[in-house]
């Protein structure tokens, strides 16, 4: 029996296809895009471009489309939370946070009010429904492009309401499909940007977007294991934990990584791609649920960034202790919390301890 939908759409393929086999599965669907940014990075996803793709697509399935004016929620939860991350020395990640307080909070709270039974997204996950009405969230059928793991900060009562209709399919088989339906969307490329980052315009960047918000510090490179200062970065603010280009570190013997990263002290940790994978435990924050919380002790995989490998691991009451010590996770990122393809919960990694040794 269909419901009435409020379908995300993206002016992207999945999302346009999402509409299509909706109607497919009889359901009556409202398109709707989010306008959240109109700054001079207005060419990622969600840009102008975006809002016509997804109009012109709409139009052809016959699906009434709108367009929702959420700047202002975009700027307070996503904006200012990045630009405060890299001030303190973390490493944000504005899209799962888009997913946190806009697609699954502002909008989902308009389709209620609205009167719609669902929202669907295009993205490739999947979900399965048990007769207790328990809700799992799963990796997508397409392994190359799964995104389960930047829906994994979203808990039961928003995945009670959400319909994902293209997790079931491999990347290749929507464009096919979009193709057959003659849609505008289906050789599109994928958005890779941070949509309010306007990369493609000379001399902008990440780097220039900040220095217009907050001020950027040189830094000294202090190796882990000596002491010594390697080199200098330009911006400390701007250094990732993993990172290697960029630390000023040419010419010290070896290759070096970033460790950890001290802004008060205007300081970077580098070390030995050995110290980099030697993390042991991590800690982390915001930690969200998609059933029950697991107990300390329970053995799961770990997934700490979109594309990244899972890692076995073991819940403790701060967070995970990985079985085989792993590679160092950028404080800030999201880690998802596995069992099989199942995603069970969530987590913000949490800036370590500092060992950033002071200046002197």
């Amino acid at each position: 029996m269909g419901v009435r939908v409020l379908l995300a759409m993206s002016g992207g393929v999945d999302s346009s296809v999402a509409a299509a086999l909706l109607l497919e599965e009889g359901h009556e669907v409202v398109g709707a895009t989010m306008k959240l940014w109109g700054g001079s990075g207005d060419s990622g996803c969600c840009s102008l471009a975006d809002v016509n793709d997804a109009r012109r697509a709409a139009d052809q399935l016959g699906v009434e489309h709108h367009v929702y004016n959420f700047t202002d929620d975009f700027e307070r939860h996503v904006v200012e939370p990045y630009v405060a991350a890299h001030a303190e020395g973390r490493t944000p990640n504005p899209c799962v946070e888009c997913n946190r307080h806009l697609k699954f909070d502002r909008l989902l709270g308009r389709a209620r009010r609205l009167g719609f039974d669902a929202v669907a997204t295009g993205h490739h996950a999947r979900l399965r429904r048990g007769r207790d009405g328990v809700c799992q969230l799963l990796r997508g059928a397409d392994a190359a492009k799964d995104q389960s793991y930047v829906l994994a900060v979203l808990g039961p009562d928003a995945l009670g309401s959400l319909l994902l209709p293209v997790g079931e399919h491999t990347k290749a088989e929507i464009r096919r499909r979009a193709r057959a339906l003659g849609l505008p969307t289906a050789d599109k490329a994928e958005s890779q940007d941070v949509c309010f980052i306007a990369s493609r315009t000379p001399g902008a960047g990440r780097r220039a977007f900040l220095s217009e918000r907050i001020a950027l510090h040189p830094g000294r490179v202090i190796e882990a294991r000596s002491g010594r200062v390697l080199g200098e970065v330009e911006a400390v603010e701007l250094v990732t934990v993993g990172q290697r280009r960029g630390l000023g570190t040419s010419g010290s013997g070896g290759r070096h990584f970033a460790l950890d990263v001290d802004v008060a002290a205007r300081t970077v940790l580098a070390g030995s791609e050995d110290e980099l994978a030697g993390a042991k435990e991590l800690a982390l924050g915001q930690r969200t649920w998609v059933g029950e919380a697991l107990p300390a002790g329970t053995t799961v995989h770990v997934q700490c960034s979109a594309h990244g490998s899972a890692r076995p691991a073991v819940t403790t009451d701060e967070g995970v202790r990985f079985v085989v010590p792993a590679r160092r996770v950028a404080p800030g990122q999201l880690v998802a919390l596995y069992r099989g393809d199942e995603v069970v919960g969530s987590g913000i990694a949490l800036v370590p301890a500092s060992t950033v040794r002071p200046l002197r």
